[in-house]
């Protein structure tokens, strides 16, 4: 109902009341709910009406609203159920008991169990809280404080515990100021006009009867206008008269705004903002002699649509939308790959979110900052210059008790949701995340990994599908809109809710906030393809069109606010991409381009004023703003999805898509890769010396390689090579810049506990040495497993000092069990447990675990640790297991007969069964881009096997040094660089990259004869270090580009003096978002969490490269002891 209709019902209680109708005036106030009468409740609770009382507030509030509505229903029936019981009138104690205070039982049902217990009691006022409670008066007095305070503070009943300031009979005075305007009209007004009726408008040409109005005089008929003459009350007439407006489109929009509006027409909590255009507002109906309240308001004159007409280039296409037939001028581009020089379409990093992308954006000011957004609710921040996740969270309810009764019964029965839309605010100091049910949560951003909370609003019934931040009378606000139809603002400040829009009759699927001419305004579209549009003033939606597809539908304005674009895919899978005609509402253009039947919904984005982009068909297509047919079509080398989520940074330069196995790839033109080079720069140590400035790109630095830096390399190496053609003074000088960076380059020393940040946790008393270990993908714990086959797992807790709930040294983690106290424990072989060989593989989602050690494999469940089945009794024995990236039914078991089996869990049958290896597996991993699955045995052999047919493509033995070559077989365990085309392998007698397709060595690692063998090492969660863990308990971190080592951690920095010299690490996992945090599994079954210290933030400074090295053997530090060249830190 629009505000002048709410103010109409204000005037016609004053009348009621006036006039003495009472129980019409409250009849009013609760069907209309927008007065709730204290003086009326008070009333009628101290007569203990409890009916009426129940009634009159239903028209405010349900039971199940919020907080404050659950305890005010519950204090009123608790109070009934208490004077029944004290009149001892059992019956109706529970028939009250069970009618009104069962539906309480489900959100406390201790509490009922104890109302219930009262009617035991000869004296409820034996039970102790009830003690106090004296006569039925007193009581309602009492309770009737506590529903006051309920009523004040619930947030329904804003602005409706106080009614207008209003002038007596103001009501009266409107009809006679309109009365005086109707005589004005007349053509020979009489001096004293008796007036009988106001059924018709007055006329002193006709007598004063229950006529009909002729056509001739009704606008709505198609009739003249009478002009106006002399009003001597017109500063009161709320309409200034005027010719009938034909029902028009967007033209008036933004044109011919007026010198002032009439504050009957004022955008209430809007004050001082700008006029609002003439052709925005309803179409009123002038003074007339079919004037009505109502008929500014009625639906059949507000809702406008518009002739269908098709323009040349619309006419390509048959669709159910507005089209105006006109001419437009423009360049069109041919289509040559000179259009695309600005396009950001190479692809500079590719890395994983760990949950699918469902929304991104990035950062107004800082263009190198991703906020992702995923399908099970996690958000993550990337520095996508420097590569690095600054920050993860999981979905959390911050204030469960403040949501509705709905979404706390929702969660209850099911706690999964997804997020539908991320979004910064203008300037970046907040961002906004609405969510697949209910709520929508801001967050305030204060730089690098510093994310507070700041607002959660229960916004919506259902899902929240969109969400955006517009500057309403110079105020930040938030605009949401979801499945309940409507579209609401709230301020961004303080949660208060401003604005609620509704008039869609489908759920509302997309928002698109504008400012234009100082004009704000709000498009929305609806799942049944309604586009709408909306000032900030309540009075209801101004425009009524039909976007094409009819279906899903979003809207985008060009960067610099000019042209507007809609992308929509109806139900049956057609999509279209269309330029609107702003001032006409009618389509301009349509870009031609897709698929017959697009296999998703199809999202889209608008860079520099002149491209458009959309996900469709595996790829990212491109149009020329100016051009409806397609330019280029991008297929990131592959591993996109069906409908690529799609988004540019704010300049243009950047662009992020959505992959394949959650990933996430950023595209770049040449000025985005220098902003991604520039910020890559920023990241490393200040105290590096400026010759040192540029990292070098190795081969697994990146998933690709732009033509821009291949054409750098090749033009610095031919000029290297004129260089030394001309005289060796230049690489002279060049070699001495090197020999200085080798020099003023320290190897970082960690030799004390002061040093970094390490922390112990709780251990078991059954467990003397962990096998295997691993964080959870979410981060927030450490799963184990030992040589006796029982599984620990440590949780951490969400607290104030650890807000997130992530893996940290500074929070002791719990170490977790169920209640029903049962351990995950494998099942064992009537052998020796070290002859075993302990192997398990976790979930994406962190549910289940596949574990075995030595006998059959386990699959438990992480929630309950039950164990959920056994399979695969040996022999032989699993050794090594693996799920397979897109099917968590299928999983890769490396076997100690050397065999690897492709089982399917859900049918419980082997796939395949591959032979290539000569003794046990020890280690699998698959790639999720190229398809394969890469093994290795303790016969030191690396094996690549098709995941299509399964079928060997490639096999290569490791390069043992001759020194080193182990008496038994050592294990020999391979792991995926985040581009998926490299893997690292861990041998106890090197570390060894490699490429995949070739099977060729890019970079090894040897220690030198001092140093004790390697027991395992990890690539960290970008991919960026490589930690390793020696049999001496040193750690070593590596940069990951050339294996090159940055630091060192002897083992006094996290062990105390007094274990054992014989105690090492016998395994190493890195944190799945925290670079620099990882985690040591030790021989004496103890774990131990590191980070570097606080002032640090991270290991080491990154070695310079080698000058004119072309090794794949670097120079190696010594590893066992600190020489006299690099010195301790």
């Amino acid at each position: 109902m629009s505000s002048l209709s709410r103010e109409l019902v204000f005037l016609i209680l004053q009348f009621l009341d006036e006039e003495k109708f009472k129980e019409t005036v409250h009849k009013l106030e609760q069907e209309s709910g927008f007065f709730f009468n204290m003086k009326h409740f008070e009333d009628e609770v101290h007569n203990g009406n409890w009916e009426e009382v129940e009634r009159y507030l239903s028209g405010f509030t349900k039971v199940d609203d919020n907080r404050y509505s659950m305890k005010l229903f519950f204090e009123i029936r608790k109070q009934k159920y208490l004077e029944a019981l004290d009149k001892h009138d059992l019956s109706k104690a529970v028939d009250v008991l069970v009618k009104d205070l069962k539906v309480f039982s489900s959100f406390n049902e201790e509490l009922f169990k104890e109302i219930t217990q009262l009617l035991t009691l000869e004296n409820f006022r034996d039970n102790e809280q009830l003690s106090k409670y004296g006569d039925t008066r007193s009581a309602r007095a009492v309770m009737l404080v506590e529903l006051k305070k309920l009523i004040e503070a619930n947030p329904l009943f804003r602005d409706k515990l106080q009614f207008p300031n209003l002038k007596n009979s103001r009501l009266r005075t409107l009809i006679n100021q309109s009365l005086n305007w109707q005589h004005q009209l007349c053509k020979t007004p009489k001096p004293n006009p008796d007036i009988k009726t106001l059924f018709v408008d007055h006329s002193c040409g006709q007598p004063n009867g229950a006529s009909t109005p002729s056509q001739a005089n009704n606008p709505l008929l198609g009739g003249a206008v009478p002009k106006p003459g002399g009003f001597p009350l017109a500063a009161h007439v709320p309409f200034q008269p005027m010719p009938v407006p034909v029902p028009t489109p967007l033209a008036s929009w933004m044109s011919n705004p007026p010198a002032g509006t009439h504050p009957a027409v004022s955008g209430g909590p809007l004050l001082g903002s700008p006029p609002i255009p003439a052709g925005f507002k309803y179409p009123r109906t002038p003074p007339n002699p079919s004037i009505d309240f109502l008929s500014g308001d009625s639906d059949h004159v507000n809702r406008r649509t518009r002739p269908l007409g098709i323009s040349d280039e619309a006419s390509q296409a048959s669709l159910p939308v507005n089209i105006q037939p006109l001419s437009f001028p423009g360049i069109a581009h041919s289509h040559t790959f000179s259009a695309l020089d600005d396009f950001p379409k190479s692809v500079a990093w590719t890395f994983s979110q760990g949950s699918t992308p469902m929304s991104m954006d990035f950062h107004p000011a800082q263009q190198t900052l991703l906020l992702v957004g995923t399908n099970v609710g996690d958000i993550g921040l990337w520095e996508v210059g420097s590569r690095e996740r600054l920050m993860q969270r999981n979905f959390k309810v911050w204030d469960l008790s403040k949501c509705s009764m709905s979404f706390q019964a929702s969660v209850a029965k099911d706690a999964g949701v997804s997020i539908n839309r991320v979004i910064w605010s203008p300037d970046g100091s907040l961002f906004g995340v609405a969510y697949s049910r209910h709520i929508v949560q801001i967050y305030s951003y204060h730089g690098k990994n510093d994310v507070r909370q700041h607002l959660e609003i229960d916004a919506h019934v259902g899902a929240v599908n969109d969400l955006a931040f517009s500057h309403p009378n110079k105020q930040l606000s938030v605009i949401t809109c979801g499945d309940d139809k409507l579209i609401k603002v709230w301020d961004a400040t303080t949660g208060a809710k401003q604005y609620t829009f509704e008039g869609h009759e489908a759920p509302v699927y997309s928002v698109c906030p504008h400012n234009k001419d100082s004009i704000q305004f709000i498009f929305s579209t609806a799942l049944d393809g309604k586009i709408k549009a909306w000032l900030y003033d309540n009075l209801g939606s101004r425009v009524d069109y039909d976007a094409p597809g009819r279906w899903c539908t979003t809207l985008a304005y060009s960067a610099d606010g000019k042209r507007l674009f809609s992308c929509g895919t109806s139900k049956e899978g057609e999509s279209h991409i269309v330029e609107w005609n702003e001032s006409e509402g009618a389509v301009k253009r349509i870009y031609q381009g897709f698929r017959k039947r697009s296999l998703g919904v199809v999202q889209f984005d608008t860079a520099k004023n002149r491209f458009l982009a959309a996900g469709d068909d595996f790829s990212i297509k491109i149009w020329d703003m100016d051009n409806t047919q397609l330019l280029h079509c991008i297929d990131t080398d592959g591993g996109l999805p069906a409908s690529p989520r799609i988004r540019f940074s704010k300049n243009g330069t950047l662009l992020a898509v959505s992959a394949n196995d959650n990933g996430i790839k950023i595209l770049a033109n040449t000025d985005g890769f220098r902003v991604l080079r520039a910020s890559e720069n920023l990241a490393f140590d200040a105290s590096r010396t400026s010759e040192g400035a540029k990292p070098v790109v190795s081969p697994i630095s990146a998933a690709a390689t732009s033509s821009m830096e291949l054409a750098e390399r090749v033009a610095a190496s031919a000029m290297n090579r004129d260089t030394r053609d001309h005289g060796d003074v230049k690489p002279r000088i060049a070699a001495e810049d090197a020999n200085d960076k080798l020099k003023n380059w320290k190897l970082s020393e960690i030799n004390e506990p002061s040093l970094c940040r390490s922390s112990k946790l709780p251990e078991h008393s059954k467990v003397t040495k962990i096998s295997r270990l691993t964080y959870t993908n979410s981060g927030n714990a450490i799963l184990a497993l030992a040589s006796n086959a029982i599984h620990l797992l440590w949780k951490w807790p969400r607290s104030d000092p650890n807000f997130s709930g992530k893996a940290t040294t500074s929070v002791s983690p719990q170490l977790w069990q169920p209640s029903s106290g049962i351990l995950m424990t494998n099942d064992m072989p009537d052998v020796n447990p070290e002859e075993a060989v302990p192997c398990f593989a976790l979930s994406k989602n962190d549910s289940y675990v596949m574990s075995a050690s030595g006998g059959k494999i386990s699959l438990f469940n992480m929630m309950t640790f039950k164990t959920m089945t056994t399979f695969m009794p040996p022999p032989p024995a699993a050794t090594s297991l693996a799920f397979h990236p897109q099917d968590n039914n299928i999983i890769a078991i490396g076997m100690d007969d050397s065999s690897i089996q492709i089982f399917n869990v859900r049918v419980d049958e082997v796939k395949s069964k591959l032979k290539g290896h000569s003794k046990r597996i020890t280690g699998l991993a698959f790639s999720n881009t190229l398809n394969v699955l890469v093994s290795s045995g303790a016969d030191a052999q690396l094996c690549v096997w098709s995941s299509v047919g399964w079928e060997m493509q490639k096999s290569r033995f490791l390069q043992l040094p001759s020194r080193r070559s182990p008496e038994a077989p050592s294990e020999t365990r391979v792991q995926f660089h985040h581009d998926q085309t490299h893997f690292l392998v861990i041998h106890e007698t090197q570390l060894a990259i490699y490429e995949t397709t070739k099977l060729d060595c890019i970079h090894q690692w040897v220690p030198p004869e001092s140093a004790a063998p390697i027991s395992h090492a990890t690539f960290s969660c970008d991919s960026q270090l490589v930690y390793a863990s020696l049999l001496d308990g040193t750690i070593c971190i590596f940069n990951a580009a050339h294996l090159r080592l940055r630091c060192r951690i002897s083992r006094a920095a996290y062990l105390p003096p007094s274990v054992s010299s014989s105690i090492h690490p016998t395994v190493i996992a890195a944190h799945p978002q925290e670079v620099n945090q990882f985690a040591l599994g030790l021989s004496d079954g103890s774990v131990h969490v590191i980070e570097p210290h606080a002032s640090e933030a991270k290991w080491g400074v990154p070695p310079p490269p080698e000058n004119g090295s072309t090794s794949n053997a670097p120079v190696t530090p010594s590893v066992g002891a600190s020489s006299s060249d690099q010195p301790q830190r």
